[in-house]
């Protein structure tokens, strides 16, 4: 066969390379169909989990070059903020944004991915998940459903919540009707208290009608973006309930494994740098809050220590309760426990430093 002139074969070198690059636009048009719907639990833009919300689907969508575009519907848009996790499992939704602890009701383990009475605080929740077999329990405990969980966002150590009244003593909690989620609530259970199910929004009108006495939700920043302070003055700590403030991405497990590689890539990524980013607001905000609300007139003050005695001896009880609930619970709460004691004696050390390094 006559072969080509040299410059003829340069030629159609480059000729495919124009048709491919006149493709690609057009490949790059049919991706950018891929739009997904992410439902969340919190009002729309709400400090701390809000906006975490918001930037992990500008991120999807940017870091995928607009190939996956995520819409963000806030709580009660699509659903309500509660049902986000069977709006994901059963396709109404592609993902979700929440928090693991809401979903007590059907997966008792699912708390430990969030957060648990006297438990993980972030950095050492963040270790677990990562490099001690927390997120292939995760994906375990969430395959019937069809669901992936990633860590997408943290709000940081929480207070102990907004009070109507002083708690002067265990007392106090005897009939005292308090919003609160995931163990928590059967920890306030047993101290006496009455634990109420509402969503961030509707705290504080239930607060107003005194619906209910007092409110946990998150950090300062978080709370002061509801007004809670408007309806109850006594604010305490520490946040024994929650030590950390871990944020879920939840996603439709066959809606991710559709996905080409890089795109799946892309969500990992993405939740975690906004797993960093949240935590990094959460610092900031918070200490600029909780001086802003002591200059209000807010009392922030300490638990009593009969309070938080009773309460670290109801945690246990409750805990090891959950461990008895199934193989998996056991084995996540057994994981959980070990990652805890780990990281113990580094954490007094640390805090010890850290109070040294911040009086010298």
């Amino acid at each position: 066969m006559k072969r080509l002139p040299a410059s003829w074969q340069r030629r159609g070198v480059l000729t495919a390379m124009g048709a491919a690059a006149l493709a690609a636009p057009a490949i790059a048009r049919a991706e950018a169909s891929r739009r997904w719907r992410m439902v969340t639990s919190w009002p729309r833009n709400l400090a701390g989990p809000g906006v975490s919300a918001r930037r992990l689907a500008e991120r999807i969508t940017k870091m995928s070059g607009g190939r996956l575009e995520v819409e963000v519907f806030a709580a009660g848009e699509i659903v309500p903020a509660l049902s986000v996790f069977d709006a994901v499992s059963t396709g109404v939704a592609e993902m979700a944004h929440s928090a693991s602890f809401y979903w007590i009701g059907k997966l008792p383990a699912s708390i430990f991915f969030t957060t648990a009475p006297f438990g993980l605080d972030p950095t050492e929740h963040q270790a677990w998940i990562f490099q001690g077999g927390g997120q292939e329990l995760w994906d375990e405990l969430y395959a019937p459903f069809g669901l992936k969980g990633f860590l997408a966002g943290n709000t940081g150590p929480s207070m102990g919540g907004w009070f109507r009244s002083e708690v002067k003593s265990l007392a106090d909690m005897k009939g005292l009707r308090i919003r609160v989620q995931g163990v928590g609530a059967e920890v306030y259970a047993r101290l006496g208290a009455t634990p109420v199910t509402l969503a961030p929004g509707d705290l504080e009108p239930a607060l107003e009608r005194g619906a209910i006495d007092a409110a946990e939700l998150l950090a300062p920043v978080n709370d002061v973006s509801l007004e809670l302070q408007r309806q109850a003055k006594f604010y305490y700590a520490p946040g024994f309930n929650k030590p950390n403030g871990a944020a879920e991405a939840l996603v439709s497990r066959s809606a991710f494994e559709n996905l080409p590689e890089d795109l799946r890539a892309v969500i990992a990524n993405a939740c975690e740098a906004e797993h960093s980013a949240g935590l990094a607001d959460a610092e900031k905000g918070n200490a600029e809050a909780i001086e802003r609300l002591a200059g209000d007139g807010v009392r922030v003050s300490l638990f009593p220590t009969d309070v938080l005695t009773a309460a670290r001896a109801a945690a246990g009880d409750v805990i090891g309760e959950t461990a008895a609930k199934g193989a998996l619970s056991g084995r996540i709460v057994e994981s959980y426990r070990a990652a805890l004691d780990r990281g113990r004696y580094w954490a007094s050390l640390q805090a010890a430093m850290t109070r040294q390094l911040k009086s010298a």
